[in-house]
């Protein structure tokens, strides 16, 4: 009876699953954690050995595709490792046809992986040569990143058989119908394709649509813009509407202006007004925080006589810094108006309004005078003798 119940487990662990052994499927299992273990060494030890030698380059590309590289070439240990168990286990049949397209597709799953990872390093070099903006660099990326995988997905595909002809057609049919009911996903798609190809603005600028919104654009996607307020709030603005809209892209200017009107009292005068003038602009022009505009000279200028004011007309310029910096370069030149103002003896003038009353009324004394000398009787004295 034993005997018998050895041979049962015998025949058990030789047939197995699928007439696979049991010894060759622990071997197998084996194998495969093996080449877990081989990947952890593969990625600790030759990675590092290859990033002292990028490290010892100048150029960062190299580093860039070494990071990038990591992961997908990490699958290769444990492609090999499904390879060696397809030679080692006795298949035959589908069992061995279906072994066989694991392993073509997960060689093929590495390749696609590699060279979908080695597209942000490659056109990164072309976004440091000025060749492409950052924009177009992040659009060109994901398009390529997409091919990458539809090529790759229809050759896991016709490893296992599947026909790729007819799923063309049917999505064919599928985007026609899609198309008449996503028009506006494709308008905001041109629209997104100008904006890149027009380089309206990029990721980082301030931009600005009058009465709609004001804040720094973060990402250009092909359905929308993520731009964030300064609320700090993320806005998603379709791309057809940033299409249509007149925008303001405060990101793309050579300087920033500060033209500014002071008001001084009437009472200050020529030569005050020209000292004022001189040191304001002597100021400006000696301060770093102020920029030359070759188009443009600053300068600081009697400009006219306002209604309650002698006006004097500030203009200059500083270079294109955030809202940050600007009101600090402001509040200094602020600063240094008013001390040149009050040192050279003059004030501010604010909008005021002169009423002059005048009295119609008589002064009642004279009026009593007045009647009094009218009313008194003329004396004629009798030794000043008269006319005959």
């Amino acid at each position: 009876m034993l005997d018998s119940f050895l041979n049962v487990v015998n025949q058990v662990w030789n047939d197995g699953l699928y007439g696979i052994g049991i010894t060759e499927l622990i071997v197998s299992i084996v194998i495969l954690f093996g080449g877990f273990i081989v990947r952890g060494v593969f990625i600790a030890r030759v990675f590092k050995w290859l990033e002292k030698l990028s490290d010892q380059t100048e150029s960062e590309a190299d580093d860039a595709l070494l990071e990038t590289l990591k992961k997908p070439l990490g699958y290769l240990p444990i492609t090999i490792s499904l390879y060696v168990i397809t030679l080692y286990l006795p298949l035959s049949g589908t069992p061995e046809l279906v072994a066989q397209n694991i392993v073509k597709a997960a060689i093929a799953f590495t390749i696609f992986s590699t060279l979908s990872n080695s597209v942000q390093p490659i056109f990164g070099m072309f976004s440091a040569t000025s060749l492409l903006t950052a924009s177009m660099t992040m659009w060109l990326e994901r398009a390529a990143r997409v091919l990458i995988w539809v090529i790759g997905i229809g050759v896991i595909l016709d490893i296992f058989g599947i026909q790729i002809g007819p799923l063309v057609a049917g999505l064919g049919l599928f985007s026609v119908a899609v198309a008449l009911g996503a028009q506006d996903l494709f308008k905001n798609l041109i629209a997104g394709i100008l904006i890149i190809g027009e380089n309206r603005f990029q990721p980082g600028d301030r931009i600005e649509i009058e009465g709609e919104l004001h804040g720094v654009v973060e990402n250009i996607g092909f359905r929308s813009t993520l731009v964030r307020l300064f609320s700090t709030a993320p806005m998603l603005v379709p791309n057809k509407d940033l299409a249509d809209f007149k925008v303001i892209n405060h990101g793309a200017m050579q300087y920033r202006r500060i033209s500014w009107t002071i008001n001084l009292i009437y009472s200050t005068t020529q030569d005050q007004l020209a000292k004022i003038c001189e040191e304001i602009e002597t100021f400006i022009k000696s301060s770093d925080q102020f920029a030359e505009n070759p188009r443009q000279d600053s300068f600081v200028k009697t400009d006219e006589f306002g209604a309650s004011s002698i006006d004097i007309r500030i203009l200059c310029y500083t270079e294109p810094l955030n809202l940050t910096d600007f009101t600090k370069v402001k509040q200094s030149l602020i600063f240094e108006t008013i001390k040149i103002v009050r040192a050279n003896g003059s004030e501010f003038a604010y909008p005021s309004t002169s009423i002059y009353m005048e009295n119609t009324e008589k002064n009642p004394e004279d009026y009593d005078v007045v009647q009094e000398l009218s009313h008194e009787p003329q004396r004629i004295d009798p030794d000043s003798g008269g006319d005959d």
